[in-house]
């Protein structure tokens, strides 16, 4: 799985029932995580799913990761390859921070720069947009 710093958001348990939008740090467009899960990219092309149950999905519906209760992200193997806390703070597999998901959807790097909003959307899939998996 790559690691990045630009997209991916997804549809918890608890989501609203309606798309949300995903935007970078200019406030541009990214993708919409719609209310069964599915992942459009800014041209509305479906890139990728999240079910229910955290499972997350490529286009092909392969499953590359998963999102636990507690935060720990799993890539395909089931190697977990970062958290995300309650506070919205991210850190990756070994522990260090390289990020935060604010209340308001906000999105910011280790140095607290704004980097992208994610308005609406659950902070864990929110970091897992920004911070753990690419989808094209």
């Amino acid at each position: 799985m790559k690691k990045l710093l630009l997209l991916f958001t997804i549809l918890a348990t608890t989501c609203p029932g309606f798309a949300q939008d995903i935007r970078d740090g200019s406030g541009t467009g990214q993708g919409k995580i719609e209310a069964d899960g599915t992942i459009r990219n800014s041209s509305g092309t479906s890139v990728g799913k999240i079910d229910r149950d955290g499972t997350i999905r490529n286009s092909s519906g392969t499953g590359i990761g998963k999102v636990e209760n507690d935060g720990t992200i799993r890539n395909g193997s089931g190697t977990s390859v970062g958290k995300v806390e309650e506070n919205g703070t991210v850190r990756n597999g070994s522990g260090t921070s390289i990020g935060k998901v604010e209340k308001d959807g906000t999105i910011r790097n280790s140095s607290g720069t704004g980097i992208g909003s994610a308005k609406g959307i659950d902070r864990k899939w929110a970091a897992v947009f920004f911070f753990f998996f690419r989808f094209p």
